[in-house]
């Protein structure tokens, strides 16, 4: 059994909460979290180097000098690859670098990542939000009577305005919606700030098997 305190907007504890070890007590993974990071990085890549063949680049149709009589090479086109200005050989195009895994892989690893929060007390679940205005203000007010620094990930239901308000100046954190929750932002993060109320959802979002 997973137990873990609940604390107040003034780092006071409220309570205690019981974790779903299906979703909190997963041993560690670093080799399955390696892979699924992997492929999020490579699925963030744009992918839009381009370079152009010999067809490809403008001019070179005339033939730059005689076949025969020269004592140089029979060449065809100025654009060639091997001249100045030519074409590239091999060179890269536009392409796409995403790939896919297993789903029960990724959940796996989503289990490991948010269980090695656990274990590290990188995990800090609190009773509500509670805020007098929604300005970046209030949002370090919060963290810092949480005693939160670093980079701070930020787990909700649904993202509202107010919230977003309150993050979007923030460079060291990151707010994202449960349904959106991955391995490498959990990883990035040290730590992950989550309601009472959210943690239920997460495990109802990320707990089926």
């Amino acid at each position: 059994m997973l137990d873990l305190e609940i604390k107040n907007n003034h780092n006071e504890t409220a309570g205690s909460i019981e974790l779903d070890e299906q979703v909190f007590g997963v041993p560690y993974h670093p080799a399955l979290l390696h892979e699924v990071v992997l492929m999020q990085l490579a699925s963030m890549r744009q992918g839009t180097a381009s370079t152009k063949t010999k067809g490809l680049v403008r001019g070179g149709g005339k033939k730059p000098w005689r076949q025969k009589g020269t004592g140089r090479a029979r060449a065809g086109s100025s654009r060639s690859p091997i001249w100045r200005g030519g074409g590239t050989t091999f060179g890269p195009t536009p392409r796409s670098y995403a790939y896919s895994m297993p789903k029960k892989k990724v959940r796996k690893a989503l289990y490991s990542a948010l269980s090695s929060k656990v274990k590290e007390n990188g995990l800090v679940v609190l009773e509500e939000w509670a805020f007098s205005e929604p300005k970046t203000k209030s949002m370090v007010n919060l963290l810092q009577k949480l005693e939160l620094s670093g980079r701070v990930l930020i787990a909700v239901s649904q993202v509202s305005e107010d919230m977003k308000r309150m993050t979007n100046n923030l460079p060291l954190v990151k707010l994202v919606e449960i349904r959106n929750l991955d391995v490498y932002s959990l990883v990035l993060y040290e730590k992950l700030l989550i309601t009472q109320r959210d943690v239920s959802r997460l495990v109802e979002v990320w707990g089926k098997s």
